[in-house]
């Protein structure tokens, strides 16, 4: 499984990952890639209803972010109203969307949905890559916007 980390700011991809695919792999993936993010500043992740457990939560609190995460209503969700309340949440659960069209420019136009290396160590690497041209493609754009 690949995964990204963007900031929302600009949808800039600034962590990259790849791991075999598990139940748990997605959150993770995330815990070690915000874990590497440099800087002791409180931050948010935003994500879907898929990384709504407990103990991912409790996890993400301790390395100082705050779980901007979709509820996942059918069942308890360990989201809580001082998370929901504010409006920064919102803004999160609007902007998260953008990740998909990191993954769709990388599995469609970069060639990546079917990868032609084989061993974690090089398809990792070319998902690295990808996501870097992803992010060069990405900057005249914000360069023209400022």
């Amino acid at each position: 499984m690949g995964h990204l980390l963007m900031e929302n700011q600009n949808a800039l991809i600034v962590d990259a990952m790849l791991t075999p695919a598990t139940g748990t792999a997605e959150r993770e993936a995330a815990e070690a890639m915000l874990g590497r993010q440099p800087g002791r500043h409180r931050a948010t992740l935003g994500a879907d209803k898929g990384y709504d457990a407990a103990a991912f939560v409790a996890s993400l609190r301790g390395l100082n972010v705050t779980p901007h995460i979709a509820q996942n209503t059918a069942r308890r969700s360990a989201i809580d109203g001082r998370t929901t309340r504010h409006p920064g949440y919102a803004v999160s659960q609007r902007t998260r969307k953008r990740i998909e069209e990191a993954f769709g420019w990388i599995k469609t136009t970069a060639g990546f949905r079917k990868t032609r290396h084989r061993g974690t160590a090089r398809a990792g690497w070319m998902l690295t890559l990808t996501a870097a041209a992803c992010n060069l493609i990405r900057l005249p754009k914000l360069l023209a916007a400022s």
